[in-house]
């Protein structure tokens, strides 16, 4: 059965991840060291000693969630020798340039650098405490999207990202969000809770970061990616370099599709997903998605066996 690997989003990053694969893999060490060489500061002593809190900025944990999940393919890839031929691959959010690293569409120093740059845009486009997000649990797209329409009159308010079925996130200026968490909750939302974000990811506030970015993209070098990259903002495949760009600005500012882009993949022939980076929370959105899907996670030393028996079929 065909399989997809799929990389991690913001809020994935942990104090201490990726450090046992340091210790045990020749190729993460490396993966570590070229990051930290790109960037010009030690990324790695972030990722593996913290603070929490400064790990936690956008301009350091988009880097370091990608550094470390490039850390565990390449560990699989190349100290195992396993060779991976997805059918797609996918991220969410920042990780849609891990999987354009991954897939050879940026190089890892070029990567880096891309989303360190776009952490820092991101966290500079709005002040602290106007912009926040919120999770909404329990209520239908239809319904989610009728109450931010109904709270612009406070300020910028929109869907953010659809991960799977009653799971959504909205974004924008923290009065309208705030008004929307309370219309959500009376509406029958299970859950409506503020994210402990530092800034409003996926909505047209970010519209800035969008165009400074795209003037970037000519800094970095670019190739056709090995494999079919399925994007966040079409939830269809983008392959040609010019339409991953337009992809990857686009996703700045509007609604993650990851329901979609399952379900798309899935309707392709696809039923296994290699979830590879920090936590496994994309394993278990799939499988809220479609519950036949088979998933594992990947995220230390301790689960690449596992991966490797995956990728072998044997999963």
């Amino acid at each position: 059965m065909k399989y997809s690997v799929v990389f991690p989003g913001q809020g994935a990053q942990e104090v201490g991840m990726g450090k046992d694969l340091w210790s045990s893999y020749a190729s993460a060490r490396e993966v570590f060291e070229r990051a930290d060489a790109a960037l010009n500061f030690p990324l790695s002593r972030i990722i593996f000693e913290g603070p929490e809190d400064e790990l936690k900025k956008t301009e350091f944990a988009q880097p370091a969630i990608l550094t470390m999940s490039m850390a565990v393919f390449r560990s699989i890839e190349i100290d195992e020798g396993i060779s991976f031929n997805p059918a797609y691959v996918a991220g969410h959010s920042l990780g849609e340039y891990t999987a354009l690293v991954a897939s050879g569409t940026l190089s890892l120093e070029d990567g880096v650098r891309l989303v360190h740059l776009r952490g820092k845009l991101m966290q500079e486009a709005v002040p602290l405490g106007k912009g926040s997000m919120a999770a909404i649990i329990g209520l239908e797209k239809d319904k989610v999207t009728a109450i931010c329409e109904a709270v612009v009159s406070l300020g910028v308010c929109q869907a953010a990202n659809f991960n799977a079925p009653g799971q959504i996130v909205i974004s924008g200026e923290t009065e309208a969000v705030d008004r929307a968490v309370l219309l959500c909750r009376e509406a029958g939302a299970k859950r409506a809770l503020p994210l402990k974000v530092s800034a409003p990811f996926h909505c047209t506030l970010m519209r800035s970061v969008a165009d400074r970015l795209r003037i970037s993209f000519p800094d970095f070098s670019w190739n056709t990616p090995s494999w079919p990259l399925v994007a966040n903002v079409s939830a269809r495949i983008e392959s040609d370099v010019s339409s991953i760009q337009d992809a990857l600005f686009q996703q700045t500012f509007m609604p993650v599709l990851w329901f979609d882009s399952i379900e798309y993949m899935m309707a392709q022939g696809v039923g296994r997903f290699l979830e590879i980076g920090p936590g496994s929370v994309l394993a278990g959105l799939i499988k809220r998605i479609n519950p036949q899907a088979v998933c594992f996670s990947v995220n230390s030393s301790n689960s690449i066996s596992g991966a490797i028996d995956f990728l072998k079929g044997g999963q």
